[in-house]
């Protein structure tokens, strides 16, 4: 750009010496066949882009003209002026603002990561409810935005990844698979044979064998199952047992829906939280799973503080 505002100057300046050595009769004819050229071109091109050494040259000939002839020009002389307040600008203007809200901290972003991970089917206001009962104050549509960069799908659709293979392979260590087979004898006679596994070790348990099984008699062998297998009958959580059991998971489940859960409803809060305590955000979240797993809930860990050497007495003392 400078060069060619340099060769634009010289340019000018050799036609100004050509000028001087004419006769005023050959630039008067001049000057009348270059304004009719000019009158020429104005029909056919409305509006004509200049570069900006062509509006330095422009602008800087027109002061050498009378008032009357600059109105004549391509650039009128409040062109001229609008260029000029485009110069002041571009002096002084400064490094653009980014617009909107800062970015959020790296920690709250890889939070979010975890809590879509480590919960499928949370879709992203679940998720703004659990972050802000961590003390996380995050935008409903800033989730989506996070979890897209993160190659993270929707809830449905990560929900949908989760098999039944999925489902078995992370919680075998809860469950029992029971069955029946039946074996003909040599008589013709039917017996049936219940067994129960457990899928994480394959430790397999033959309860019992007769030819008339009964419901009473099932749940007599279950029973008895649950006394052979003594302190590892807490481990297994989906085989309810019984109507105590039954009760105790329920009671666990209410604890966790009324004391844990975000509800869309009460402005993503638990219905026993106090609306007037804003919890304050914390360095470590700890995940507790409960219910074998089916549920996860999330607290905050105070931060430690720091550790301060003993003081050793001196040699002094």
């Amino acid at each position: 750009m400078g060069l060619r505002l340099l060769y634009l100057i010289f340019c000018r300046l050799l036609g100004g010496l050509l000028v001087l050595g004419r006769s005023t009769a050959a630039n008067n004819a001049e000057i009348l066949v270059l304004r009719h050229e000019v009158a020429v071109l104005r029909r056919q091109v409305k509006r004509p882009r200049l570069s900006w050494a062509d509006r330095a040259v422009l602008s800087t000939l027109a002061r050498h003209l009378p008032p009357v002839l600059r109105r004549h020009r391509l650039v009128t002389p409040g062109t001229l002026l609008n260029w000029h307040r485009h110069l002041v600008r571009w002096k002084w203007r400064q490094a653009p603002i980014r617009p909107g809200r800062p970015p959020l901290p790296e920690e709250t972003v890889a939070l979010i990561q975890r809590l879509a991970r480590e919960n499928p089917t949370w879709g992203y206001v679940r998720i703004q409810g659990e972050l802000r009962r961590l003390g996380h104050r995050v935008a409903a549509a800033t989730i989506p935005r996070v979890l897209r960069r993160s190659g993270l799908p929707p809830a449905t659709q990560r929900a949908s990844q989760q098999t039944w293979r999925t489902f078995l392979r992370t919680q075998a260590h809860t469950l029992l698979a029971c069955d029946f087979v039946h074996v003909d004898t040599v008589f013709l006679r039917r017996l049936y044979v219940f067994f129960v596994m457990e899928i994480a070790t394959r430790r397999v348990h033959v309860l019992g064998v007769t030819a008339r099984p009964t419901g009473a008699w099932v749940t007599q062998l279950a029973r008895n199952l649950l006394m052979d297998l003594e302190e590892r009958a807490g481990c297994f959580r989906f085989l309810i047992t019984g109507e105590r059991h039954l009760r105790a998971v329920l009671t666990t489940y209410a604890k966790h829906y009324n004391a844990r859960r975000a509800h869309r409803s009460l402005n993503l809060r638990a219905p026993d939280d106090d609306p007037h305590i804003l919890p304050l955000p914390a360095a470590t979240v700890r995940r507790q799973q409960i219910l074998g797993g089916l549920l996860n809930e999330y607290h905050t860990l105070p931060p430690r503080p720091p550790r301060h050497p003993q003081e050793t007495p001196s040699s002094a003392a």
